[in-house]
């Protein structure tokens, strides 16, 4: 068979490989993908003072007491907008998480909701927050009774006004765990660290305060002892100049180069970022438009790079009289449905009430299109099995790894069951995470064990 004519020079492909050489190591550093590993579906913000290792067991306590009072979880569960055919399976899965693991990330905060404090208290409560972090860490560790799976403070910003004092906060903070031990000798972590640590740096306005954090972290790393890059941190976005700097350019993608691969997430802060547009406090919320704009160039600016996004929080808490509560719980359900439908995975619950409505809502995300997303996903791979007649749905690869994200994420959550999808899909978990993450499903094969990469972030 005689080779067909061709235009270009046998030698143009390595040329071409020449020229893209930089384009393709670029790519590859700057959007690796998401990892795959879990993401919690909330951060519950809780004054640092206040915290002690009980704290989620109070909250899962509160949250089901709360829902007692309201009729029952099934009764909450329909006034949330949850369909009936969904009902049962989604009330049982909640009832088990509030009794399990009510919070899945606790943030001991030391900035807004902490104020303003003498220096000497600051520091007594870094280090009792450390102590507290490490006590959660050992007792989930040991499996004695519920705590979070991530956990870690929020510091006051790198504004002049309050620079030094949270540098000295994070130092205190993160110093205290590595040196006094107590997660080393549990043999939780050797570095002394817990796994699901977070550090928060709050009200970011410039990639060069980002810098600043990196070095601080580095500078940590050597002075700890600790591996290069094991301190990392989430950014929130509370200020305009972090969507639109003064050189008329959005500054996020220099931020995350100048975070040198530290920064695991972007987080919407709702009401400093509406008050700093100017927007009246009776209609500052995670709707406003001015929110959706904020939310859509964090979206687009993270695409890619696996640094992760998370709404804010709503401030109209279900704790008053029956009609009140009834109306903040179907409000804040609607406000996390309709940023799990946004691609916003992640949200902030301000008070032991929220709980409820935060997994019956996204328990009933994932439940409501699992059966669908497994039949697709079935059909997808025996597409490639000899002998199976064609499906009836013709997904291309990149709309099947959509469906195995979606499907993935029901599985970290525990909406969907391991074995619910073997039996729906016939895929094992380790398969859909290689459809869903095939770059970190590689990467997994000469590195860490799928079990071990959950844990971490």
């Amino acid at each position: 068979m005689s080779t067909p004519p061709t235009g270009l020079p046998a030698s143009f492909g390595r040329r071409a490989e020449e020229l893209l050489a930089g384009t393709d190591a670029a790519l590859d550093r700057l959007f690796p993908g998401d990892d795959g590993s879990r993401q919690p579906v909330h951060t519950c913000y809780v004054p640092a003072d206040l915290v002690t290792p009980g704290t989620a067991r109070e909250w899962g306590e509160a949250a089901l007491a709360a829902a007692d009072a309201a009729g029952g979880l099934a009764v909450l569960a329909g006034s949330s907008g949850v369909e009936e055919r969904l009902r049962q399976q989604v009330v049982r899965r909640t009832e088990q998480k509030l009794r399990t693991e009510p919070v899945e990330d606790l943030r001991l905060d030391l900035e807004d909701g902490f104020g303003e404090r003498p220096d000497a208290e600051e520091d007594e409560v870094a280090v009792h927050a450390a102590r507290t972090v490490a006590a959660m860490a050992v007792a989930r560790h040991r499996q004695e009774g519920p705590q979070p799976a991530f956990a870690g403070i929020r510091f006051k910003c790198l504004e002049a006004a309050t620079r030094d004092r949270g540098l000295r906060t994070l130092d205190l903070f993160v110093t205290t765990l590595v040196r006094e031990g107590a997660l080393a000798q549990a043999g939780v972590s050797e570095d002394g660290l817990p796994p699901g640590l977070v550090l928060t740096l709050p009200k970011v306005s410039a990639a060069p305060q980002v810098e600043v954090m990196a070095e601080a972290c580095r500078e940590l790393e050597r002075a700890l002892s600790l591996p290069a890059g094991r301190l990392r941190f989430e950014i929130q976005m509370e200020t305009a100049p972090m969507i639109l700097g003064a050189d008329g350019i959005c500054p996020i993608p220099a931020m995350l180069r100048a975070g040198e691969g530290r920064v695991t997430a972007l987080h919407y802060g709702t009401y400093d970022y509406s008050a700093s547009l100017g927007v009246a406090a009776e209609f500052q919320s995670m709707e406003h438009p001015v929110a959706d704009h904020a939310k859509q160039v964090m979206q687009v600016a993270v695409a890619g790079t696996g640094v992760r996004l998370s709404d804010g929080s709503t401030n109209v808490l279900p704790v008053g009289e029956d009609a009140q509560r009834r109306a903040a719980w179907a409000l804040h359900a609607r406000l996390v449905r309709r940023s799990l439908e946004r691609g916003f995975y992640q949200g902030w619950d301000l008070h032991a009430h929220q709980l409820p409505t935060r997994y019956l809502t996204n328990y009933a995300f994932y439940r409501r299109s699992f059966d669908s997303a497994a039949h697709r996903l079935k059909a997808y791979r025996d597409r490639s099995v000899p002998g199976i007649e064609a499906a009836d749905v013709a997904d291309e690869p990149a709309t099947a790894r959509a469906l195995a994200r979606f499907v993935h994420r029901g599985v970290l959550c525990g909406a969907v069951r391991e074995t619910e999808l073997e039996t729906a899909t016939g895929i094992g978990v380790p398969e859909l995470f290689a459809l869903a993450h095939p770059k970190a499903a590689a990467a997994a094969l000469t590195t860490i064990p799928l079990t071990s990469r959950r844990q971490q972030r």
